[in-house]
């Protein structure tokens, strides 16, 4: 495999045609040292960074045991890592394990021994304890945002998961945030230290600004819904809360001012997760109210707006939430809520205003695209071709009205134009995807569904 082939791929898959500056100075330092350390801002294209040197170091070839590891501290960006391994390692299977879904459909991906394996360390450790999968043989071992996965909640498991792999030739650590002090197990020899924090936080600045919103504390949520309807209708805004229990009473009141917002936080089943991230990417909701759970690994599309709802509590809070906008060369637009009785904390630098108006519009249109949802997916041997296939053929839609699919082990999501759903969703109810009965229902409410 060539770099030429691998961009070819992220082409396709995500528009990149060339390797950035960091990317490019990573893959240099990779032919030249067994361990190195990257700092680069959050949306920098730190992913493929990794990815594209690691799999131009991969020996084809029948897998006995996995080549090459990389851990994640969330099952997020487990499943945002994995798919980008798979995208541009064609050829080498790659398996992500994590917790929220079933283990048994992770154990028969292990059978037979992927090249990559893409994890978080619980449950890595996890499929070691249970025979699932063997490390010691592994060559090369990411841990991608490292400031996280080195805590002391995950300090035992990463420590029994690294300790176990005897062979590797090289490692490679990535983060956005900078740490005191390394753990022992990690034992640093030889690092070499490519940081691209100072650099690349001046690059970002010139495509964020960051204002601050002035308000009064009994008026926040009010405020809220007046600065969102402000801001032009085709944003697509995160807002990030303190509490988990804030999230789903602030969507409610949204959602009832005309303001089409989900929840996003860790209470949540899994698949309510993931159906909220769906529905916001794929145009079906404009706001996605959250807690710094989606502060990471988390690759939200073309995201306008962060709105802190309630002050970050750290730097490194206010840094990985800033991330989910300005990725990569797109421009975006932070506002920090201010209540009089707050002091802005020193970590933050407003560069302007942003004056919340009194009477904003007092209607909002829908978003143009709704989400439906089908209980069937790859496990049940179900493809996008399959859905627009079902869709174009049992329905008045055109291939073209069909929007974003995210398929998953047991279910997809489907974007169409919202107006069409009701008839849509009657059309395709008593039919029949290659020759299966699929229950369909609209996705929505996820943040209504916590665990059990």
């Amino acid at each position: 495999m060539t770099i030429d082939s691998i961009l070819q791929r992220a082409n396709h898959a995500h528009g990149i045609t060339a390797l950035n500056a960091m990317q490019k100075d990573v893959l240099e330092a990779w032919s030249g040292h067994n361990e190195i350390i990257l700092y680069s801002p959050t949306g920098s294209g730190k992913t493929l960074a990794f990815t594209a040197p690691l799999v131009l170091a991969l020996s084809a070839g029948i897998a006995v045991n996995p080549q090459a590891v990389v851990i994640t501290p969330s099952r997020e960006l487990a499943q945002q890592v994995g798919e980008t391994m798979r995208t541009l390692a064609q050829g080498f299977k790659t398996t992500c394990v994590y917790g929220g879904h079933r283990v048994e459909d992770e154990r028969l991906s292990l059978n037979p021994a992927p090249v990559i394996l893409v994890g978080t360390p619980g449950r890595i450790l996890d499929h070691m304890n249970r025979g699932h999968i063997v490390l010691d043989r592994v060559r090369f071992l990411v841990i991608d945002e490292f400031d996280k996965c080195l805590e002391l909640g995950f300090e035992e498991e990463m420590k029994k998961v690294v300790e176990s792999m005897h062979f590797l030739e090289k490692r490679m650590f990535i983060s956005a945030t900078q740490i005191d002090s390394w753990p022992s197990f990690i034992s640093l020899k030889h690092s070499f230290v490519l940081n691209r924090l100072v650099e690349g936080n001046k690059e970002l600045s010139q495509r964020m600004s960051v204002l601050m919103a002035v308000c009064n504390e009994g008026d926040r949520a009010a405020a809220l819904g007046r600065l969102l309807l402000s801001l032009p209708a085709t944003q697509r805004t995160v807002v990030f809360v303190n509490f988990r229990e804030s999230v789903d009473p602030l969507c409610c009141f949204l959602n009832s001012h005309g303001i089409s917002a989900e929840g996003y936080h860790g209470e949540m089943q899994q698949l309510d997760r993931e159906k909220a991230v769906a529905q916001f990417n794929n145009g079906s909701i404009r706001v996605l109210v959250a807690t710094d759970l989606a502060a990471r690994g988390l690759d939200f599309e073309n995201v306008t707006h962060i709105i802190h709802y309630h002050m970050p509590v750290s730097p490194d809070a206010f840094i990985h939430r800033n991330g989910r906008t300005a990725r990569t060369d797109k421009s975006g637009e932070v506002i920090v809520m201010k209540c009089d009785n707050e002091n802005l904390p020193q970590f933050i630098h407003p560069n302007g205003t942003f004056t919340i108006p009194d009477n904003p519009p007092l209607s909002r249109l829908d978003p143009d695209m709704l989400t439906l949802y089908f209980k069937a997916g790859k496990k049940e041997k179900i493809s996008k071709a399959d859905i627009v296939g079902f869709i174009v053929n049992n329905s008045h839609l055109e291939a073209s009205q069909v929007g974003q699919i995210v398929v998953k082990d047991h279910y997809a999501l489907v974007a169409i134009p919202r107006h069409e759903v009701q008839k849509t969703l009657h059309c395709l109810q008593s039919c029949r995807i290659k020759g299966k009965k699929v229950p369909i229902s609209i996705a929505g409410n996820a943040s209504k569904s916590k665990k059990q």
